[in-house]
């Protein structure tokens, strides 16, 4: 009678297997669920294919020659079907031998070409790209996809932080000046189209007014005192009245 001893391991979602037969790798991979195997000749190691998160801490040089000190995330994934060439070819330490060291000479390289102050500005995203990309083709071929270089913290030396500090304040203040300034070419403008407004209505009522429409003024005002019920003393050349009031 001849007794089978079998074995079972489970491989989880988001993992992908690969058995190890007498020290010879499998091709296939295993999908998630369960796997019988005979425990003395096979083993499954197990690879995750999700999204995984490396934090590191370093010093990032910059193009001034500065060191600055980052928090960074990598996020990246394995493509499963390269799983069997990367146990093979690289181990199960592949994040430490291959991403993390990849990463290092990127950010390197690509953050020595950058002054510290554009690591700590809106160039962050940029710097952040182009390590992503250069990691990426490197890293690609080999079974890692990156999908993102994030630069958490930027710690800045203590004055180079305060010469950054100062030049944002100034160039704040410098547009602040410029805000006033073309504030008050506005309000000169304005002032200007005013009294050029008022200059030329006077020009155009000064031409208006010939003798004949001042007195046929001077009629219209005779007759509306006329009418007037109140005693009046009127003093006049004949075309002009002057109104003195009665008390």
């Amino acid at each position: 009678m001849i007794t089978v001893m079998a074995s079972c391991t489970t491989v989880r979602q988001g993992t992908v297997g690969v058995k190890q037969r007498f020290g010879k790798l499998s091709e296939r991979t295993i999908t998630s669920g369960l796997v019988v195997l005979n425990p003395f000749t096979t083993r499954v190691i197990k690879v995750p294919v999700r999204t995984v998160n490396r934090e590191i801490e370093m010093d990032l040089p910059s193009k001034e020659g500065l060191n600055v000190r980052s928090e960074i995330s990598i996020l990246y994934r394995i493509q499963p079907d390269m799983v069997p060439h990367i146990i093979e070819n690289i181990g199960t330490t592949y994040e430490q031998a291959i991403i993390v060291s990849v990463f290092r000479s990127a950010a390197a390289d690509i953050c020595s070409r950058h002054f510290a102050k554009d690591m700590h500005s809106v160039q962050r995203a940029a710097i952040e790209k182009e390590i992503s990309d250069h990691m990426n083709h490197l890293l690609k071929p080999r079974g890692f996809t990156i999908e993102a270089v994030l630069l958490k913290s930027i710690r800045m030396p203590q004055g180079l932080a305060k010469a950054i500090e100062d030049k944002l304040e100034a160039e704040q203040r410098a547009q602040q000046m410029e805000f006033e300034l073309q504030r008050e070419r506005l309000e000169a403008q304005r002032k200007v189209i005013e009294a050029e407004g008022v200059r030329d209505a006077q020009l155009v009522l000064t031409e208006g007014l010939n003798e004949n429409i001042l007195r046929f003024r001077s009629i219209e005002a005779f007759e509306q005192l006329s009418r007037s019920p109140n005693a009046k003393v009127i003093i006049t050349d004949g075309s002009t009245p002057f109104l003195i009031e009665g008390k």
